[in-house]
């Protein structure tokens, strides 16, 4: 009876193993990662290659630029595959690197690029960064929560660049337009981000099989 009055109860399993966890370093690392991801992603743009032929036959192979840069999947990859923790520090790092004058954003860098009606989405890639990896690691390597966190994320950035449209346009520091900017910098690119983040989904699925969390 004493030994069942002072048993220590058995703590609630946890949703992820200890080794399954990220470590501080590792975090770290993929902090870098991530930084060096988004710096470089925004000057590859994104195309779909598909036969000219097809369907009816095999030809020569056609580029087809889906209008958008590969910087918002590598925003959401760094997430699914390290965590909230590294996917945040690296956009702190870089829009810190992008607003001390490094030419890393789109249109160059520097404290004035505040003015740029982008900057809004280079915003929101801290929120969408930080959700995208909490959503994702949420549950142990399941595929339909990274393809949810990289949805949410997407999300966030157009939500917060539109916002920011907004506010520019209210103040008079928009010249072409608010609506002309919105098809610019959200309804012509969401398309084809929607198809980047279906392989972001399957390559941060297969990454998290080959490293065991």
């Amino acid at each position: 009876m004493a030994k069942l009055l002072f048993q220590v109860p058995t703590p609630l399993p946890s949703k992820f193993p200890k080794s399954q966890v990220l470590s501080p370093l590792d975090e770290l690392l993929w902090a870098i990662i991530g930084l060096l991801l988004t710096v470089s992603g925004v000057f590859i743009e994104v195309s779909l290659s598909i036969p000219t032929g097809w369907p009816l036959a095999w030809g020569e192979m056609q580029a087809y630029s889906l209008g958008s840069t590969l910087q918002v999947g590598a925003v959401l990859l760094i997430g699914c595959v390290g965590g909230k923790n590294a996917a945040a520090l690296s956009q702190i790092a870089y829009l810190a690197l992008g607003l001390s004058g490094a030419q890393v954003f789109a249109q160059g860098g520097g404290l004035g690029y505040w003015q740029e009606p982008t900057f809004g989405y280079l915003l929101g890639f801290l929120p969408a960064a930080w959700l995208c990896g909490y959503i994702a690691f949420r549950q142990p390597r399941r595929f339909d929560a990274i393809v949810l966190s990289c949805l949410v994320g997407l999300l966030v950035i157009h939500l917060l660049g539109l916002v920011y449209l907004t506010g520019l346009s209210l103040f008079g520091s928009l010249p072409e337009g608010w609506w002309s900017a919105v098809l610019q910098y959200s309804f012509t690119p969401f398309p084809g981000q929607l198809l980047m983040i279906c392989a972001v989904s399957l390559i941060a699925f297969i990454f998290r099989r080959l490293l065991f969390y």
